[in-house]
């Protein structure tokens, strides 16, 4: 494993599906208490059912500063926060609805930025983002996703010296299997999946269980701050 998280306390805010859940998982088979946050209960009860009996949810929309901040403040000190919640759009940046590119920035963005600013970790603790390759390999369909993954990276540079010693780090991911595609067509999403293991020079997609082993990495060295960790198959150098 990463190291030992034996009696830390862990909160993964987006932790009831998908990364979130992962890192969850991962964190309690390393012995950590967890905590998962999610807007859903339903969710929250589901994803509850695979995590030690330990584990604990909390409901929390971190678009609501006042929510937020109002949660940190009933709890003690965390050891390591996570964020992976997030609810995005792609699509052509001038054939989007306005409204839907301010919910993607309000969601993946200002809701970061509202744990970053209400969250209470320890000294030597650490505070984790997940951000997304198109910060650095922009498409045509995928603006507002660049624009929102490069705005978080280049908060956690800054948070990683404000908080200190806080450690700030993020987690690039590639495309990654998970709930979060579950909208579309089984065959049209394997397709998909398909074609785009073909572009990658290691001629598959990502797992969400490999996307926690970064996090969890993370959380477990202390000597990393201010990183911004690329786990995409290549997707970044890729023709």
């Amino acid at each position: 494993m990463y190291g030992n998280l034996q009696g830390q306390r862990v909160l993964v805010v987006g932790g009831s599906s998908g990364i979130g859940l992962a890192v969850a998982q991962q964190a309690g088979e390393a012995g950590a208490s967890v905590t998962i946050a999610s807007r859903s209960l339903t969710k929250l009860d589901a994803a509850l059912s695979g995590l030690p009996r330990t584990a604990k949810a909390a409901r929390l929309d971190t678009a609501d500063d006042a929510s937020v901040e109002s949660f940190f403040a009933g709890e003690p000190a965390w050891d390591h926060v996570v964020v992976s919640a997030a609810q995005t759009t792609s699509g052509p940046l001038r054939k989007a609805e306005l409204a839907d590119a301010r919910a993607t920035m309000e969601s993946k963005f200002w809701g970061a930025y509202h744990v970053a600013r209400a969250a209470k970790i320890r000294d030597g603790g650490s505070l984790c983002f997940i951000s997304g390759f198109r910060s650095a390999r922009p498409s045509a369909n995928t603006v507002l996703q660049g624009a929102v993954n490069a705005a978080l990276e280049a908060m956690t540079r800054g948070l990683a010296l404000e908080l200190a010693p806080v450690r700030v780090n993020v987690v690039s991911p590639g495309l990654v299997a998970t709930p979060m595609w579950s909208g579309m067509a089984d065959a049209e999403r394997e397709k998909m999946f398909a074609g785009a293991a073909e572009r990658l020079p290691l001629r598959r997609i990502g797992e969400a269980a490999n996307i926690a082993n970064a996090v969890l990495f993370l959380a477990c060295n202390p000597f990393s701050t201010g990183s911004t960790v690329v786990v995409d198959g290549g997707a970044t150098i890729a023709a």
